[in-house]
C-alpha cells in the first residue's frame, strides 16, 4: 500500500519536504505511519507532530489507531499563527 505524506508550514520545514510517499503493510495505523516518519526525521519533526493535527484523505483524524489502508493522503498540519 502506498501513502503520501503532505506537510505543511512548519512541518514541512522540520521534514525537509514537502510530501512523501511510503509504502506499508496493509494492516498499518496512523500511529504506525506517525512512528516511520519520526523515526526518518528526527527530532524537529517529531515536536511538530505533537501539536499537529492530521487529516486522512481530507477527513480529521482523531483516533491515531486507524487503519489507513484504503488511504491515499495523511495531511500534516501544524497550528498556524494569524487572524
Amino acid at each position: 500500500m502506498l501513502l503520501t505524506i503532505r506537510y505543511f508550514a512548519g512541518a514541512k520545514a522540520a521534514a525537509g519536504v514537502d510530501d512523501e510517499q511510503l509504502s506499508l503493510p496493509p494492516e498499518s495505523t496512523v500511529d504506525d505511519v506517525l512512528k516511520l516518519v519520526r523515526d526518518k526525521h528526527g527530532e524537529p519533526l517529531t515536536r511538530v507532530l505533537t501539536a499537529s493535527s492530521l487529516l486522512l484523505d481530507g477527513i480529521a483524524v482523531r483516533d491515531t489507531k486507524i487503519s489507513v489502508a484504503g488511504g491515499r493522503e495523511l495531511d500534516v498540519l501544524p497550528p498556524f499563527a494569524g487572524g
